[in-house]
């Protein structure tokens, strides 16, 4: 979401992460499939230089690859699906995070049932596939807006109890539970899939830096009763990125 680049990846901000004194990036790996091989092998080269890894992607579908409706394609998502997993793994990737609004959204007048189906199916193969690549799928549920399925945390419970994959779990995402207004307490019970966080001030979705500029508290304290100890990105527009990302790194080793 700060990505300036032109291959929209936001790679150029890693030296920037490693003076400030983050932990790891997150780049969205549909932008990384974009790349040619050589533009890929330039990536890692870049991260392999520096101490900030890539432990995490994001934006799993390009928007292009439709995965509900009557135009799926199983053998184009599947290959699209192994040759990402592959990348993923080169880099170092531990967790992807599914959400895929765009490649996720249910056609007007296309059966949510159905579309449910499809994504259960499909849920079982993105697991089956992260296992050979040891990393694990984490469901995203997106805003409205954004999406028309998998719209809070109790629905992708729902979708991974479904699916009972080794490798499928969940990402709680403050602004978009926010935006929903989904109560935190969703998060105790879906604790044992709770395995990664993003996070943004929802006014704006940029940078958080005060604790009394939003309704973060629930959220906090949800996490910390079930001693979540995971990753914590943020997902957060910026006009001025370095000073934003300066404040928002105080603020996160202050209160989580």
């Amino acid at each position: 979401m700060v990505a300036a680049g032109v291959d929209k990846t936001g790679i150029e901000i890693i030296n920037q992460l490693e003076i400030i004194g983050y932990d790891y990036i997150e780049l969205p790996l549909a932008q990384l499939m974009e790349l040619d091989d050589i533009q890929f092998k330039k990536i890692k080269e870049k991260i392999k230089r520096s101490d900030i890894k890539c432990e995490v992607c994001n934006c799993l579908f390009p928007a292009y690859l439709e995965i509900t409706g009557s135009n799926v394609n199983i053998p184009k998502i599947q290959e699209y699906v192994e040759n990402a997993f592959i990348r993923a793994e080169e880099l170092g990737v531990e967790y992807i995070v599914f959400g895929s609004g765009p490649a996720k959204k249910v056609p007007d007048g296309f059966p949510m049932e159905k579309a449910w189906g499809q994504l259960i199916i499909l849920s079982k193969t993105l697991d089956s596939i992260a296992k050979k690549h040891n990393i694990i799928v984490l469901v995203e549920a997106l805003r409205r807006v954004e999406c028309n399925i998998v719209n809070t945390i109790a629905e992708g419970y729902k979708l991974v109890k479904a699916v009972k994959g080794d490798n499928f779990s969940l990402v709680a995402d403050y602004y978009h539970m926010a935006i929903e207004r989904e109560d935190p307490e969703i998060l105790i019970e879906a604790a044992d899939y709770i395995k990664h966080v993003h996070f943004a001030r929802v006014e704006g979705r940029v940078f958080p830096k005060n604790i009394y500029e939003d309704s973060y508290l629930p959220f906090i304290n949800a996490l910390k009763f079930i001693n979540y100890h995971g990753r914590v990105s943020i997902e957060a527009y910026s006009s001025d990125f370095y000073n934003d990302a300066v404040i928002s790194l105080q603020f996160l080793k202050r209160f989580f």
